[in-house]
């Protein structure tokens, strides 16, 4: 027994003893620590896949609500056009109500005189080189002219 208490004060005794308290402290935290991180990972899994189901699941909406958006802001951009080209046609209405505006489209457009003018037609000696299109109103019969701004009118309202 004295051998028994010798070894039990002894310095390597201690140190044995020290140290293996010392590990099963460690292992009894790594093992705690261990399960508060497969608890945590788990639950940071389920957070991780609800936040990417929501992402799945509004990432559809949300795209065709940022389409629908801009489909409005360009049929917005549209009318606006409409009502500036509604008003341009109202003022244009509204000039050729006058007469003496209609008189001087008439003859600029139709090559009209009045009572007691004489029209004058210029001849350009490099006109034979121009082609049928490129020829002026004055060297083409009226109706080619009427019917040319039918057409252009027509044109600009597309």
């Amino acid at each position: 027994m004295a051998v028994k208490d010798r070894d039990r004060f002894s310095t390597a005794t201690r140190l044995r003893l020290l140290g293996e308290q010392t590990a099963a402290r460690v292992y009894r935290s790594q093992t705690r620590r261990q399960a508060r991180r497969s608890r945590l990972t788990g639950r940071a899994a389920l957070l991780a896949l609800v936040l990417c189901t929501l992402v799945v699941a509004l990432a559809y909406p949300i795209r065709q609500y940022v389409s629908q958006r801009a489909q409005i802001s360009e049929l917005e951009r549209q009318k606006q056009q409409a009502q500036q080209r509604v008003e341009q046609l109202r003022d244009l209405k509204a000039r050729w109500q006058d007469d003496s505006f209609a008189e001087q489209q008439i003859r600029q457009r139709l090559h009209y005189v009045m009572p007691g003018e004489t029209g004058y037609v210029v001849i350009d000696p490099d006109a034979g080189k121009q082609s049928r299109a490129d020829l002026g109103a004055a060297d083409r019969p009226w109706y080619a002219n009427v019917w040319d701004g039918v057409d252009k009118s027509d044109a600009s309202d597309q």
